[in-house]
């Protein structure tokens, strides 16, 4: 027997007694292409996956030599029976599938750019049925990737041990071979070994100071690392080492054996002949490359069936939301008694409870709010027609008082007159009473003709003495051959109450134009502007002048009017389908009143006020928009 070979520092350990192997520094080389495992080639770098065993010695004090099952194992180490105990440490851990390389911050090449795309919005539909597929696709992977890593090391493992206990029975076999050998007999006992490989045959490479032996053409391999070289070669790893490495992108197991002879007192002492085993695992990766296209082929069809239970969450979802937009769609037109059946303790089953609670307490609201506005409407209406006998007596006694006013004493007579005055104005905001609470009932009806506007303009001017006097108070425009479909009784009233009001609370003259225009959607028009030529209405007037019973001054006498006269004007130009604007006629912008809103403010300092009546050439009542209330 020689002398045993030198010590040195160890990666890798077999079962046995001694210390513990110190950490080489710096990178594992990488060996070069070669045409098969033994190729003599310069190392590069490589990334490997190391694994360190060590396996309790059967006696105390004693190294095992036997790789055969039933050894005793280093408490609290699992394995199997056979197969060396796996003892790691933090830089023996085995690097996981897709963790190899270079590792650190991931750099970003390139200024981000500033303008954020637009995210397009999905329904609730469509955000419900891909967090579904989301979570059952991260399950699913969660899943595969578990089992994956799971039946992969299984895959491995069982190679690798496999190997390794072959491996150490076949150095344990000639171990009493007498040294130094013969390169020849040497090179057969290779043979023999890769010949007996388990699970399948191997490379075997003996090392002998500086003799180079192999199984086959090349004496070394470059797969074999110097790591692994010390370790087997460590005084303190007498039992051997393995490690995995990738070369080409095939992995391979290198397992590194020396051969000991036992000395006196049960000793066992290193011979400097080390034995070191190549085999490839090319058939365990085409193994594990099958479990990922099997998991990658089945993880479509699972996200395709998973997509079915989504539809049916999806829809059992949105059905009560489906509803309750319905509910709320009838609400808005009107249909206040609409309710929402309430199935399930869920919180849509809550969210619906809560809106039939909401729209139930809104009905009974409206309810007493139209009760009660109807109750105004019928006390209006029965006041002003309980008055209007009693009115007519007083206005037929007053006429006679007028008309002998002359004869009696000037005290009197000045009284008389009063009288007469204030019981026509009386007379005549009953009428307009009446007038407004038929409008309120929606009981005014549209009695259309065809007519002559201009005529009619014309009539309604004489009528009234507007015309024709010195000085002229009303100037017209009225070209003739404008033809259109008017109740001719509402359109009077339209203009003789525009007429009057400018004449009261502007100044004259007051000018009347009549023209045609078409509107926005194609409508022909028959446009009626009434003009001033008063101070102009102040802006913060404008807004309210189509409110009933709406004065500018608050401190004028109720000689100048009831302020219902504009009002009716409103409500007969709506009758008739039309629009009426209130503007100032320095500024072009006219403000429009919408009975919804109001208009925006109108700027000072104009000349003169204008209203614009535009109706349409064939008037028709439109629909109400509060009938669905009613």
């Amino acid at each position: 027997m020689t002398a045993p070979a030198p010590d040195g520092p160890a990666l890798y350990s077999a079962p046995g007694p001694g210390p513990a192997a110190a950490r080489p520094s710096g990178p594992a080389p990488h060996p070069g292409p070669a045409p098969h495992p033994g190729a003599d080639r310069d190392p590069g770098p490589s990334r490997t996956s190391r694994f360190r065993r060590r396996r309790e010695p059967r006696e105390a004090g004693e190294a095992s030599t036997s790789g055969a099952p039933g050894g005793t194992r280093e408490a609290g180490t699992p394995g199997t029976p056979g197969v060396p105990a796996e003892s790691r440490t933090p830089h023996e851990s085995r690097t996981p599938r897709g963790a190899r390389g270079t590792s650190g911050s991931r750099k970003t090449t390139g200024a981000r750019p500033e303008r954020r795309r637009r995210i397009v919005p999905f329904g609730l539909r469509t955000r419900l049925i891909l967090a579904f597929l989301l979570v059952a696709a991260v399950s699913a992977g969660t899943t595969a990737t578990l089992t994956y890593r799971e039946a992969r090391n299984s895959v491995v493992s069982a190679a690798q041990d496999t190997a390794v206990a072959s491996f150490r029975d076949e150095v344990e076999q000639i171990q009493n071979t007498a040294l130094p050998v013969l390169p020849d007999e040497l090179r057969k006992e290779l043979q023999r070994i890769a010949r007996q490989g388990k699970p399948r045959p191997w490379y075997v490479y003996a090392e002998y100071g500086t003799l180079r032996i192999s199984s086959g053409t090349n004496a070394e391999s470059s797969v074999i690392t110097p790591e692994l070289r010390r370790a087997t070669n460590s005084r303190g790893r007498l039992h051997g080492s393995f490690e995995r490495v990738v070369k080409d992108g095939v992995p391979y197991l290198t397992i590194g054996m020396p051969v000991v002879f036992r000395a006196g007192g049960g000793g066992v002492l290193p011979t400097g002949l080390a034995l070191y085993a190549v085999m490839p695992m090319a058939e365990e990766q085409t193994q594990t490359e099958a479990l990922v296209s099997a998991a990658r082929a089945g993880a479509m069809p699972g996200l395709v069936i998973a997509l079915l239970p989504a539809l049916l969450a999806a829809s059992s979802v949105l059905r009560p939301v489906r509803g309750l937009r319905r509910a709320a769609r009838n609400m808005g037109s009107g249909k206040l008694d609409t309710r929402i059946p309430v199935r399930g303790r869920d919180e849509l089953a809550d969210l619906a409870r809560t809106f039939n609670e909401s729209a139930g307490e809104l009905e009974r609201s409206v309810t007493e709010l139209r009760r009660a506005e109807e109750r105004a409407r019928r006390f209006a209406s029965d006041v002003s027609h309980e008055l209007r006998t009693p009115l007519a007596g007083m206005l037929a006694v007053t006429e006679v008082l007028d008309e002998d006013a002359e004869r009696l004493p000037p005290d009197t007579a000045r009284a008389v007159r009063l009288i007469s005055a204030e019981t026509g104005k009386l007379a005549v905001l009953i009428e307009d009473l009446m007038e407004i609470s038929r409008f309120d009932a929606r009981a005014a009806e549209l009695h259309t003709d065809e007519i002559d506007v201009a005529e009619t303009i014309r009539r309604t001017l004489q009528n009234r003495h507007w015309t024709g006097g010195h000085p002229e108070q009303v100037r017209t425009d009225l070209p003739d051959g404008i033809r259109a479909r008017l109740d001719p009784r509402r359109f009077d009233i339209v203009v003789a109450n525009l007429v009057g009001n400018a004449l009261r609370h502007g100044a004259a003259p007051v000018t009347v134009t009549l023209r045609r225009a078409t509107a926005a959607d194609g409508t022909p028009l028959v446009v009626t502007e009434v003009t001033d030529s008063g101070p102009g209405i102040r802006p913060d007037v404008l807004p309210h002048i189509f409110d009933r019973f709406y004065k500018a001054d608050a401190a004028r006498t109720r000689s100048v009017g009831s302020g219902l006269g504009l009002a009716i004007t409103l409500e007969n130009v709506h009758l008739h389908g039309g629009t009426i604007r209130a503007a100032n006629r320095q500024d072009v912008p006219h403000v429009p009143h919408d009975p919804y809103g109001f208009p925006e403010p109108y700027a000072a300092g104009s000349t003169g006020a204008v209203f614009t009546v535009e109706i349409p050439l064939d008037a028709e009542t439109p629909p109400d928009p509060m009938e669905d209330l009613a």
